[in-house]
């Protein structure tokens, strides 16, 4: 089979292509997509993303009452969702502080009990601690207690019982300080959010045809060999919204179904999944053709959530598609090929789409009621997914046939020699 055959699709691999074919002639245009007037109809400003691509809600919260107070409460969440050079600097001051808390207290009953006063060689007066004749010594004595180093040097005497118990509160202390600390710091090496980052959105998403039904897609992929367990979608569409009272809402959240009823929300994620939305009655998307989508402001949510198979700790990808990023009429390339005894993903074609003259421009609603027809004639176009397939297929027939050509002539040699 010849490749040239596949010239008739673009291959939109940069968000330039994709913004050149929004900006497309009436009836001179690429396909024949327009408006029919010789206009071109470029898309507004983009507006600002509620969600970024790489996950990160793009919100700042200000004039919050009482915000340190409401942090310290919950103060082992606050540990875990600072940054990691905050984490270790409160790490060091937490222990440093406590050392020099109670080594301060260690110096002021060396020095009520008169322990600074008396040389050490005065066999005749029993210090509350060994060795303690001044505030560096009472530091060192409790870095030792606490840390349990112990060198056998400085140590309690029974002379001064609150000593005593200063030790052992220290260690108590001590004990809880480090669980707290060592806690939050696994609790942070632990989380699943750096999961997220081998968890892959599409650049854009597409519209296009799907057994018979407009529809709207993305991709999904997981860069890991390990998997995501009870994987499941979700996505919203976000617009501004002026309610029946005059109301504005500038953040309206609607639900966009993606098979919830019968179960296709939950994905067994191990090669990339193309999510499905069916643009029905039920739809946000209803009533919005491809002039429709070139001027509309909105953004969709996409939310993959599962459980992490090393940890079984639950993480979150999150990403979004403003109505800019939205292809009418394109669909995404294969990246799943047959190889001998087993599947092999090709990721370099994950982002990458290709056009479909025979998808309809008006809406799903105009559709329905049958005011509108395809682009081009269905029977006419071949889908550019059988032609790759097919084309490996030839390739993977030429190789058989190159191995099998030396195998051939030896067989014949042979026979002629006998």
């Amino acid at each position: 089979m010849s490749v040239s055959r596949m010239s008739r699709y673009s291959i939109v691999s940069s968000e330039e292509d994709a913004l050149r074919l929004t900006t497309i002639h009436g009836s001179g245009g690429v396909n024949g997509y327009g408006n029919g007037n010789g206009k071109i109809h470029t898309r507004r400003k983009c507006r600002n993303r509620f969600v970024k691509k790489n996950g990160q809600c793009n919100v700042q919260f200000t004039n919050m009452e009482q915000k340190s107070q409401r942090y310290l409460a919950d103060i082992f969440t606050t540990c875990v969702d600072i940054r990691w050079r905050y984490m270790l600097l409160v790490f060091t001051l937490v222990f440093v502080l406590s050392w020099l808390m109670f080594g301060l207290a260690f110096w002021v009953i060396a020095l009520l009990h008169g322990d600074l006063d008396n040389p050490a060689g005065d066999d005749s007066f029993t210090p509350c601690v060994l060795h303690v004749n001044g505030f560096l010594a009472a530091f060192l004595f409790s870095i030792e207690t606490q840390t349990t180093i112990g060198y056998g040097f400085r140590c309690v005497t029974e002379e001064c019982p609150v000593a005593i118990f200063l030790v052992v509160f220290q260690s108590i202390v001590g004990s809880i300080i480090e669980c707290f600390m060592i806690g939050a710091i696994m609790a942070k090496m632990a989380r699943p959010k750096k999961r997220t980052q081998t968890l892959l959105f599409s650049k854009n998403a597409v519209i296009a045809m799907r057994d018979g039904k407009l529809c709207l897609m993305w991709r999904v992929g997981n860069l890991r060999r390990s998997h995501i367990v009870e994987a499941h979608v979700r996505a919203l569409l976000i617009k501004p919204r002026v309610t029946a009272e005059g109301e504005y809402i500038p953040l309206d959240q609607l639900d966009i179904n993606v098979g919830f009823d019968q179960g296709l929300d939950r994905i067994f994620l191990v090669s990339p999944i193309t999510i499905l939305h069916e643009i029905d009655e039920e739809s946000p998307l209803y009533g919005i053709g491809k002039r429709d989508l070139e001027t509309a402001d909105f953004e969709i949510v996409v939310i993959l959530e599962g459980m992490v198979e090393a940890t079984a700790m639950t993480a979150q990808a999150r990403s979004s598609y403003l109505a800019s990023e939205i292809l009418w009429g394109h669909r995404f390339e294969p990246v799943l090929f047959e190889e001998k005894n087993e599947y092999k993903v090709d990721y370099s074609h994950f982002h990458k789409t290709y056009e479909v003259p025979s998808t309809p421009r008006c809406s799903a609603k105009d559709m329905l009621e049958s005011k509108c027809v395809s682009a081009a004639d269905n029977t006419s176009t071949f889908c550019y997914e059988n032609e790759l397939a097919l084309l490996n297929r030839d390739e993977e027939d030429e190789v058989e046939c190159s191995q099998r050509e030396p195998q051939d002539f030896e067989q014949i040699s042979r026979s002629l020699e006998q």
